[in-house]
């Protein structure tokens, strides 16, 4: 799993050598874990060249009320927007953690007017905006 989640395209054949299994296996193996739900699915991370990646923007959200039925059409109204693209549920100071990247103030803008201030149950919004990335991996763990 760590090498399909280092490099999701991959070869068969080249997967196999990596972790020591005959082709067939290997493809068995892989097919398994999809099946399992371990591999949920293979993704492409789009973004600029290195040099020219977008402002990371952490965004701390705050419900007015912590009901199941509160915390659920938060999330439903979220995962209706391609902008935000990782939301936590977080103990602690706020409720929800999202992750968004633009490309300078005026498209944060945008996207406080006509989406996080529209989100549901919203009581308040702190942003925060990064400078530069000091490092970007993908996780390498493996459960499985």
């Amino acid at each position: 799993m760590r090498q399909l989640q280092l490099n999701a395209r991959i070869s068969n054949a080249g997967l196999a050598a990596a972790v020591g299994l005959s082709a067939s296996a290997c493809l068995r193996r892989v097919a398994q874990l999809e099946k399992q739900g371990y591999i949920r699915g293979y993704t492409a991370i789009l973004g600029q060249s290195e040099k020219d990646d977008g402002i990371a923007v952490i965004i701390n959200i705050t419900l007015d009320r912590q009901t199941e039925h509160h915390l659920d059409r938060f999330e439903a109204a979220i995962r209706k927007y391609p902008e935000i693209q990782e939301c936590f549920l977080m103990t602690g100071g706020s409720d929800y953690l999202l992750k968004l990247e633009v490309d300078n103030a005026h498209d944060f803008e945008r996207i406080h007017k006509e989406i996080l201030a529209k989100l549901p149950g919203v009581a308040r919004i702190h942003s925060s905006f990064s400078i530069r990335n000091v490092l970007k991996t993908r996780n390498a763990k493996s459960k499985a």
